[in-house]
């Protein structure tokens, strides 16, 4: 059987795609990889590169998105940096654009946050611990 190498793409609903690629661009720093116009039988579609191999793809339809947290309270899906004090950087730079986000927390492998983009949706931003 073949390997999995991990997560392809994560899609995201929205009513306003250029709002939500704007904060995931400009506020948490993902790149654009294409952009998509809706045609008469398709909606408009972005996609944004997160990392490695990893994008979130928005598409803007007419439904509000869902916001809820997962069973465990939590957001449900993460984005990764690679230090404690690149979190620092993307928190300030959430908090510097007016989007909520809540403290750092230490856990026993990584640090995370938990941030609300701007359809409300929670998205956990987390920096993995160094190993003893």
């Amino acid at each position: 059987m073949p390997e999995l190498l991990g997560i392809n793409h994560l899609t995201l609903s929205t009513t306003d795609l250029d709002r939500l690629l704007t904060y995931y661009t400009h506020v948490l720093g993902a790149a654009l990889a294409f952009e998509r116009g809706a045609t008469s039988s398709d909606p408009r579609v972005a996609v944004v590169d997160v990392g490695g191999n990893d994008h979130l793809m928005m598409v803007e339809t007419p439904a509000v998105p869902i916001t809820d947290l997962d069973p465990l309270g939590n957001a449900g899906w993460g984005l990764r940096v690679a230090t404690h004090a690149q979190l620092n950087e993307v928190r300030e730079g959430i908090l510097a654009a007016g989007h909520p986000v809540g403290p750092i927390v230490t856990l026993p492998a990584q640090w995370t946050m938990t941030a609300h983009d701007p359809d409300g949706r929670p998205v956990d931003i987390r920096a993995h611990r160094p190993r003893s």
